[in-house]
């Protein structure tokens, strides 16, 4: 079962995924004059800009929130390290190279799910299966993905975080891993079972609360080691572009394991973010896309580079070739699978091991929490888009959200390679058709920023018609325009 969830996960991800994502993160970012750096001023002020015309729906920081939750997770404490310890550290230019990208796939993605949004017994639902499905009119590729982030979201994706909990209390505290998934379990169950509002309320207080700290407490360290900053970023650079003799051997994996651990954290063109992004209300669609933008720079150029950096300099760190030898040893850090155990051992410079082990699991108990509620939403939206309409909908969701605390449970009982694993191959499995949908749909997307942004220069608060600009299909915009007229 092993080898066939690696041997999947291997497939999914083969270097044309990696090509593909970064290739239409240039081509958003050029089509859209790049937005995210233009506009990233507004990006800020946008975070805390609603429509209050909109009964239905949650508020765009919420939203964001929401979206932070899902990337602020063990990919930014476990996944760098991963991506460091098979990559080296070049790996992580091409996670900010893929942040940088993704935001303009990011800004796309959320503002189509806004454009097709639906409303649903007075919640707002949208994401890929909605634009896929009004959008592109190609029913059975919406069904395809809903029923693949279902799946990936309720079953394949929670185990990963709980994972990463479980092995860091176990490190720390010297518990079982069983126990320390079961009160994960609980801890979830007790949210997901309020619904969307309550999922919603919990990550607008924890996520950018344990963004904020983790940021300052890593600075703190890189502090004491500021000496060693510089050299840290001209070894990134050089490793980056195979300029590293102990590492030029290894550039291709420097590359994928940045880009695929930038994917997992930031979730730019995996079709997620555009999940929440459709639960916003907002006057336009573009307002959510720059919101979103803006979540992807928090998480990777932020939350990521400071986990990073602080690796680096501590030189808490091994990497390691696709055979499994060891390029580069620390000394004192294990020579097993890269873990948390890189990132405790860089704060324990500081802190002291067991100060450090202990900072380093409440921090990732707290991000992989409300990713794990992230995830839960994500699963909930596409499973309403299959059965919405259907008399099963309300038993076929408490079958997911007991399914999900199942599965946050049974993460903790396994080894954390083939649970990557397993997340991978969802994420990877969303992306794919997520990132050839938006492409398809692209013109849509920049003729709703052109929208905006030519009522910006006419100094008008931007409201959106999709008729005034061509776009069928957008059904909850048309209703709503048609019953201001009237």
């Amino acid at each position: 079962m092993e080898q066939f969830i690696q041997t999947m996960s291997a497939w999914v991800w083969s270097p044309a995924l990696v090509a593909i994502c970064l290739l239409a993160g240039l081509y958003f970012s050029i089509g859209t004059r790049f937005v995210q750096v233009r506009r990233i001023g507004e990006m800020a002020k946008l975070l805390f800009s609603t429509d209050k015309s909109q009964k239905t729906g949650i508020t765009s920081f919420q939203a964001f929130s929401m979206a932070l939750s899902g990337r602020v997770g063990t990919g930014n404490i476990v996944g760098v390290a991963t991506a460091i310890g098979y990559g080296g550290p070049g790996s992580i230019v091409w996670m900010w190279i893929i942040a940088f990208l993704g935001a303009g796939s990011a800004f796309s993605e959320a503002t189509l799910a806004q454009i097709y949004k639906e409303e649903h017994k007075g919640q707002f639902r949208g994401g890929p299966a909605y634009y896929i499905e009004k959008g592109l009119k190609c029913k059975w590729l919406a069904i395809f993905f809903a029923a693949i982030s279902v799946l990936a979201c309720g079953w394949f994706l929670p185990p990963v975080q709980s994972n990463g909990i479980a092995i860091s209390f176990a490190n720390t505290f010297h518990i079982s891993s069983a126990w320390a998934g079961a009160l994960v379990a609980v801890l979830i169950g007790l949210v997901v079972m309020g619904g969307v509002k309550r999922i919603a309320n919990v990550a607008q207080i924890v996520a950018p609360f344990m963004a904020i700290l983790y940021i300052i407490l890593s600075l703190v360290v890189l502090a004491f080691h500021i000496h060693d900053v510089p050299a840290v970023f001209m070894d990134m650079i050089h490793s980056a572009f195979g300029m590293n003799q102990a590492l030029g051997g290894i550039l291709g994996s420097t590359i994928a394991w940045g880009v695929k651990r930038g994917i997992y954290s930031n979730e730019a063109g995996q079709g997620t973010g555009a999940i929440v992004a459709g639960a916003a209300k907002v006057s336009h669609p573009v307002k959510q896309g720059m919101v979103q933008a803006f979540s992807v720079y928090i998480d990777t150029l932020l939350v990521c580079t400071a986990t990073a950096v602080m690796i680096l300099a501590c030189k808490t760190y091994n990497v390691f070739d696709a055979s499994g030898n060891v390029l580069i040893a620390a000394e004192g850090v294990k020579l097993g699978a890269p873990d948390v155990s890189y990132t405790s051992a860089a704060l324990g410079t500081l802190l002291g091991a067991n100060w450090g082990g202990i900072v380093v699991s409440f921090a990732l108990f707290f991000f992989a929490f409300t990713t794990i509620m992230a995830y839960y939403y994500y699963a909930e939206t596409n499973l309403v888009y299959l059965f919405g309409k259907g008399k099963m909908e309300q038993v076929l969701i408490w079958v997911l959200r007991l399914g999900t605390v199942a599965m946050v449970f049974v993460g903790s009982l396994y080894e954390a390679r083939m649970i990557w694993d397993m997340g991978d191959t969802g994420v990877g499995a969303m992306a794919w058709v997520n990132v050839i949908a938006i492409l398809l749909l692209s013109p849509k997307a920049f003729k709703a920023l052109k929208s905006y942004e030519r009522q910006k220069k006419q100094g008008k608060e931007p409201v959106f018609d999709p008729n005034e600009i061509g776009i069928k299909g957008a059904d909850y915009w048309e209703k709503r325009n048609s019953e201001n007229i009237s």
